[in-house]
């Protein structure tokens, strides 16, 4: 007699076992006890260790340091890798108790990694590179052997990785540290960390506001300090709409700068709008040197989508010229984002640059390529994930669900659309003979758990594939300055819904930020050119 099948496990059994995975891989030492944690009532929760009594003098004054304050201090052995490791696995967790941000640890590894380091330093007295001893987060999608990449899926679960991503064998041969993997959305296609394996991500900034996405389990963990330096990807703003939300840089590369083999996407075989990753962090110093360390590796020489571009040292324009973006044609930006813009402009006007107005005419189909590209399949490749194990959809991925698959014919002749798409901007920047858009990179500064719309400002860019960096400009939101006009009008339905629940008294203090774009591959002339707006802005202040 055949003995019939078992059933496969349903999404909440697998769901629920991975987050006691989770939960299992973090050491009793390093768990916060329950009544040092804050109340679930306190919505900023940024300043919770320095007061906590938790962390030692010495694991604060490690982790309240960035990466290149840290990288000089790695290398010649004045820090020891493994105290560097071993503070902030600890504060990771701790801003994972408090902001639900991580979805993997490799701590094991990562202290093994890290004394590998300071054995290598003190057997040779060279680093093992540019990112020697330095720990680094990651976020979901990417490989590390012998981990989940669920990127929110619950059919993921128990599907570890066979080997690390590309990136991962990079930042370990220029020295750096792998120690977790950060939370992302289903699929890593909505623009809020939310998924139903490991739940929300909140916004350490305010609890009560979203982190952004795709890449918001970094964002929160950064802003909290339980890493230095992390990574993330985008393909419609899924880098700069979570730097944006918590007020911290990050540079969206064009494709074919970093590499992307062996990484786990949500829809694995979509290619008309590229994946792109990179480095998340709260100075732009920080971003330079993870540029010219993961360029410096030659990537290339690795992953066939790579192209063979070294890190190129730039010299500015003596007088730059940049096109401000009031608006993107679609939705206004809320009052303390045009308050942030108009500060800029004055500041670099001041600094003697040229400021013109961008004509926002294109946007509209900009995004209308991009929304279309990623149904393309109708929803089919999600769907099967979801299947699998009888995971439901989640209310954010409503146009998945009922989408229509396209055809053949139909798809190539989109990707012919956004090819004249292309070239109709770039005729409009050379005849502009700009060297940056600024524009916002959201809408808002962030805003109400659930609530998020909009990401025209990002996506349109990632058709364009230009290189962007978003940038904190050192404002904050001022509930009694940052009011909506009473003479505003609506640009639609969904600039109505921005702007009328636009909350300043939910949103006093947070930072606001701001989007500086590129031509495409002048990932370097957006870094300094971004350098160049603060210095603009603080000499301005």
């Amino acid at each position: 007699m055949a003995i019939p099948e078992s059933e496969p496990p349903t999404w909440e059994v697998k769901a629920a076992e991975k987050r006691a995975q989770l939960e299992a891989s973090i050491p009793d030492e390093w768990r916060v006890p329950a009544h040092l944690l804050p109340p679930e009532s306190q919505d900023d929760v940024t300043t919770w260790p320095e007061t906590s009594g938790w962390f030692t003098p010495e694991e604060l004054a490690i982790t309240n340091q960035t990466a290149v304050e840290l990288l000089p201090k790695l290398a010649s052995g004045q820090l020891r890798s493994e105290d560097v490791t071993r503070a902030f696995c600890k504060r990771a967790v701790a801003a994972h108790q408090l902001t639900n941000c991580l979805s993997e640890t490799c701590f094991d590894r990562a202290i093994a990694t890290a004394k590998a380091r300071d054995e290598h330093l003190a057997r040779t007295g060279k680093p093992v590179g540019p990112l020697h001893g330095l720990p680094i987060s990651l976020k979901d999608n990417f490989n590390i052997r012998g981990l989940d990449a669920t990127v929110g899926f619950a059919s993921h679960v128990g599907d570890p990785a066979a080997q690390d991503s590309t990136l991962l064998e990079v930042l370990e041969a220029a020295g750096a540290v792998p120690y977790v993997k950060t939370n992302v959305p289903t699929a890593m296609m909505i623009a809020e960390t939310v998924n139903n394996v490991f739940g929300r991500t909140l916004n350490p900034r305010n609890r009560k506001t979203t982190s952004g996405g795709s890449s918001g389990g970094e964002s929160a963990l950064i802003v909290m300090k339980g890493s230095p330096l992390g990574v993330g990807s985008d393909i419609g703003g899924s880098l700069r709409i979570p730097a944006a939300c918590s007020g911290i840089f990050t540079l969206r590369p064009s494709s074919g700068r970093f590499p992307v083999r062996n990484t786990r996407s949500g829809m694995p075989g979509q290619e008309a709008v590229m994946s792109v990753n990179g480095p998340m962090a709260p100075t732009i110093d920080d971003v330079e040197w993870y540029t010219k360390s993961v360029l410096g590796q030659q990537p290339w020489l690795r992953d066939a989508k790579c192209l063979p571009i070294p890190w190129r040292p730039v010299e500015l324009p003596l007088k730059l010229k940049f096109a401000v973006m009031w608006h993107d044609g679609m939705v206004r930006p809320t009052p303390p984002v045009t308050r942030a813009l108009r500060t800029v402009v004055e500041s670099l006007k001041s600094a003697g640059c040229e400021v013109i107005d961008w004509d926002p005419v294109d946007q509209k189909q900009g995004l209308s390529i991009l929304e279309r590209m990623f149904v393309a399949d109708g929803g089919l490749t999600i769907e099967h994930e979801l299947k699998r194990t009888g995971e439901p959809w989640r209310p954010e991925m409503r146009a998945y669900e009922v989408a229509t698959e396209m055809g053949t014919a139909d798809m190539w002749k989109l990707h012919l659309e956004r090819n004249a798409f292309q070239n109709r901007y770039l005729e409009r920047w050379n005849e502009a003979g700009i060297d940056a858009i600024l524009c916002p990179t959201i809408p808002f500064p962030t805003v109400k758990n659930g609530t998020f719309k909009h990401v025209g400002y990002t996506g349109v860019y990632n058709i364009l594939d230009y290189s962007c960096v978003s940038f904190p400009t050192g404002l904050t939101v001022d509930k009694e300055v940052d009011k909506l006009d009473p003479n505003y009008e609506p640009l639609g339905p969904v600039c109505k819904d921005v702007n009328e629940q636009f909350d300043a008294d939910l949103l006093h203090g947070l930072p606001i930020s701001l989007q500086l774009v590129a031509r495409r591959l002048e990932e370097e002339k957006a870094i300094a050119m971004t350098r160049y707006v603060l210095r603009c802005l603080k000499g301005s202040s």
